[in-house]
């Protein structure tokens, strides 16, 4: 008997203890920030790895998430869905940029606020959009293009 007792003593220990560390990544990963807040979107020519739950930053300060992104048939855009806190009001005339973590990071949504006296509300489709640039394409264009240079003049 008292061996059942220990093992049930023990089982509420690690359940107390399961539940605290769900709170605590909870709270500290800002969990519930996707659902408040109100919903824009915008449309890009080129996302990279940018996904649903990825975060929305003002000054490198997370004030959102992406919740959707769908491809537009019509046009072959990406069309992204993000929230926005509700203390952040943001000028009709703001840039959305897709943001990159570095080489081998993630990436965000770089919001850069424009003058506009006229925010943003909620539904409204951001106008001023820059999509991802693939780093590795460019310096791959840069090699080659400069490769092709050198070929062709010491040929003479």
């Amino acid at each position: 008997m008292r061996s059942n007792l220990v093992e049930a003593l023990i089982g509420v220990v690690v359940l107390v203890v399961a539940g605290a560390f769900l709170y605590v990544v909870y709270t500290k990963t800002d969990v519930s920030a996707g659902s408040g807040g109100y919903r824009l979107q915008a449309r890009f020519d080129q996302v990279g790895a940018l996904s649903a739950g990825s975060d929305v930053r003002l000054s490198g300060i997370k004030i959102g998430s992406v919740v959707d992104q769908r491809l537009d048939p019509q046009t072959f855009q990406a069309v992204v869905e993000f929230t926005i806190a509700d203390s952040v009001k943001l000028p009709s005339d703001t840039i959305i940029k897709v943001g990159s973590e570095g080489l081998l990071g993630g990436n965000y949504l770089q919001v850069e606020p424009g003058g506009a006296p006229d925010n943003l509300v909620a539904g409204e489709e951001v106008q001023f959009t820059e999509g991802y640039v693939d780093l590795m394409s460019l310096v791959s264009r840069y090699v080659f293009s400069s490769e092709g240079g050198n070929g062709s003049s010491s040929g003479n």
